[in-house]
């Protein structure tokens, strides 16, 4: 499926997304948010529509949005049908909470009109009425809620679905989309919800998906933070290229440092990894602090630097190139970077 110019599901690369936090009756700063994610890396952006008043400026955002824009509604089914005739690239609904089968109904029959994608997202806040009260785990009752609401799509013709199953537990996240994948043909949406703040979120989020990836499971991933959501992107990014999924820019392998190291490496590293954020050549950097590792490793990596006392050697591609005094280090691997860029 494609989420505006976005392929979602199959042999896709998987998408990543985020959600705005500005308010969405202002549309010069939501627009900003936006932009500063898509610079980030982030490929479809969800946009709140909490009320009818928003509709318009939810338009406007669509129209000078530089990503897919999905239309995030609960509770109200009327939302959905006009974010759906105002530029939604999806609608992202909970069924569990939107009202009744009948405005589910309504809602995907306006997705249908304009040619988009819904996202079917059960939590445990929007189960199905049927299997809330049930004496099951949470991941059974929302793998069920999940299931149930796609079969019900699928009895009005619509077959368009997106599917998310999440909970802020990571055990029961991992284990709903374990046994969704099994049982819908539709693409996933992952996410460990309300995560927490950024390191907490962060490791949760990694851990959760981390573990479904490596199992095939995922199309689409949000990282879900308590935090500006430009950080969700580099947290996504970083999850997708640990496991050698995707890349959106360069890697840095540094050491944790020892009584071995003879450099003061701490600085230098935080000092290449705040620089490597305006490189987008996906590239391995290491910054390495003794001669235990340092050299397998720099050689190892596109560019790197195994530091003695006082000095480190700089290394392109496997090879030494230059011996420079602590204090030039960071330069030095930058210069290399830049030739590295240019000769590509």
């Amino acid at each position: 499926m494609l989420v505006g110019s976005v392929p979602v599901g199959g042999a896709a690369p998987i998408a990543v997304q985020s959600m705005t936090t500005t308010d969405t009756r202002d549309v010069e700063a939501t627009l900003a948010q936006i932009g500063r994610l898509a610079d980030a890396g982030c490929e479809i952006v969800r946009v709140a529509i909490p009320r009818a008043e928003v509709l318009e400026s939810f338009r406007a955002i669509c129209a000078g949005s530089p990503l897919p824009v999905v239309a995030d509604v609960h509770f109200d089914h009327r939302l959905a049908i006009e974010a759906a005739r105002r530029g939604a690239a999806k609608l992202r609904i909970n069924p569990g909470n939107i009202g009744s089968l009948d405005r589910f109904d309504a809602a995907l029959e306006a997705a249908g009109e304009a040619g988009i994608p819904v996202r079917i997202g059960v939590n445990a806040g929007s189960l199905a009425p049927e299997v809330q009260d049930r004496d099951w785990d949470l991941a059974e009752k929302l793998v069920a809620s999940a299931v149930a609401f796609c079969e019900h799509a699928e009895s009005r013709g619509f077959t368009d679905i997106v599917v998310s199953a999440k909970a802020s537990s990571v055990r029961a996240t991992v284990d709903a989309y374990r046994r969704l994948s099994g049982l819908v043909p539709y693409a996933l949406h992952l996410g460990v919800t309300e995560a927490g703040t950024l390191l907490g979120g962060a490791v949760k989020s990694s851990v959760g998906m981390g573990i479904l990836l490596d199992q095939g499971i995922g199309d689409t991933l949000r990282v879900s933070l308590t935090a500006d959501p430009v950080e969700e992107i580099g947290v996504a990014w970083s999850i997708l290229a640990a496991l050698d999924l995707r890349r959106h820019g360069p890697e840095l392998v540094s050491c944790p440092t020892c009584g071995r190291c003879e450099v003061d490496l701490i600085p230098i590293a935080e000092e290449v990894s705040r620089r490597l954020a305006g490189v987008r050549t996906p590239i391995k950097v290491a910054v390495m602090g003794c001669i235990v590792n340092g050299p397998g490793e720099s050689r190892d990596a596109d560019i790197g630097v195994a530091a003695g006392r006082g000095v480190g050697l700089i290394f392109a591609k496997g090879e030494v190139v230059r011996k420079v005094p602590e204090g030039e280090i960071v330069d030095a691997l930058f210069e290399e970077i830049a030739r590295l860029e240019a000769a590509l």
